[in-house]
């Protein structure tokens, strides 16, 4: 009797043991979003330009003539775990006859046309529509599409007598589109700062009054309020999956990363080295934040600010728009990154 009771607690120990070494190896991620680029020299993009026709011309660093492929073996590593590697047929399988929509500007254009080239291959049949406001990969195979609705500020822009009028509290021509999507996206903040013939709107309304000008983060501030009033009272949480992308970094001054003779990302091969971006984050991803604790439907923030920051080398720079484009990013390149996150987020 004394040795079956030994035996049988030598085994509970071991079971004990064992259990606690597993959950050492499988560590809960509790924050995707801080940790550090590091470089692997074998890794390999999950696609090629070759190999995708989804990516337009000024993300396609590689086929522009960008000499250097360094910034295409970095890795992000999370400082309390390991993010799942990018798997395209489960994401196919568990978004079986679904539909998913970016919503925003050209950095959601970014985010979108990685996404198709991550689940694209030639064994899968793909459709595409491309068009002005909604843009949409299908893979028919798995009856999913996957969507672009290109809108600048998420609220409105009427034109009316008075000229262009930016509606800080009107969003009903933009969300007819975001009814019955099963996961959304969105993203803005890229347009906010535009001024000059770049501009695209005359006059700003909030709460009846015009103004031709006002602060533009608390411009911002209130759309995502009046976006974040939508989801509160159009979404239902069952059926649909909502995230907001964050706020996606330019790379113009130096000096916000401690190299004050750098004018812009041109010439940039490496990530800011460390875990956090020298000149801070914008002030519109504090607006934002705040925006999102008030909301009361559950949205997850795609918090790619500071891990973009970092990545200083990975814009276009010269080889893509005609402009040196230090806003965008390069395909194959830091939106993979976020659309890996993003995964790792609905596993």
């Amino acid at each position: 009797m004394g040795v079956s009771v030994a035996l049988f607690l030598l085994l509970l120990l071991t079971s004990s043991i064992s259990s606690k070494k597993l959950e050492t190896k499988i560590p809960i991620c509790s924050n995707f979003f801080e940790g550090s680029w590091v470089r692997d020299a074998t890794l390999l993009p999950p696609y090629t330009p070759s190999s995708c026709p989804f990516i337009q011309s000024e993300f396609n660093c590689i086929k522009n003539g960008r000499p250097d492929k360094l910034y295409l073996q970095y890795q992000w590593q999370p400082s309390s775990c390991t993010l799942s590697r990018f798997d395209r047929v489960d994401f196919l399988r568990r978004f079986y006859g679904k539909r998913i929509m970016f919503v925003g500007d050209s950095l959601s254009r970014n985010q979108w046309q990685s996404l198709t080239c991550m689940l694209y291959a030639s064994s899968t049949a793909v459709d595409s529509t491309i068009s002005g406001e909604i843009s949409t990969v299908s893979f028919t195979d798995y009856g999913i599409q996957v969507m672009l609705h290109h809108t600048l500020f998420l609220v409105d822009i009427v034109r009316e007598e008075k000229g262009r009028i930016l509606k800080l509290d009107s969003i009903d021509k933009n969300s007819k589109f975001w009814k019955e999507i099963d996961v959304l996206i969105f993203n803005t903040w890229h347009w906010w700062n535009r001024r000059g013939p770049s501009q695209p709107w005359d006059f700003i309304q909030v709460e009846g009054q015009f103004y031709e000008d006002m602060d533009r983060v608390l411009a911002f501030e209130r759309a995502v309020q009046t976006w974040g009033k939508w989801v509160d009272t159009n979404v239902d949480p069952i059926n649909t999956k909502v995230f907001f992308q964050g706020i996606s970094p330019s790379h113009y001054n130096g000096t916000l990363w401690n190299e004050p003779t750098a004018r812009s990302c041109d010439g940039e091969k490496e990530p800011v080295a460390g875990t956090t971006y020298p000149g801070g984050v914008p002030p519109a991803l504090l607006a934002l934040k705040r925006v999102l604790s008030t909301i009361r439907k559950p949205v997850k923030l795609l918090d790619i600010t500071n891990l973009s920051l970092l990545r200083k080398d990975g814009h276009p720079s010269i080889y893509g728009l005609p402009a040196n484009d230090c806003s965008h990013w390069c395909l194959p390149g830091v939106p993979d990154t976020w659309n890996q996150i993003l995964y790792n987020l609905i596993l």
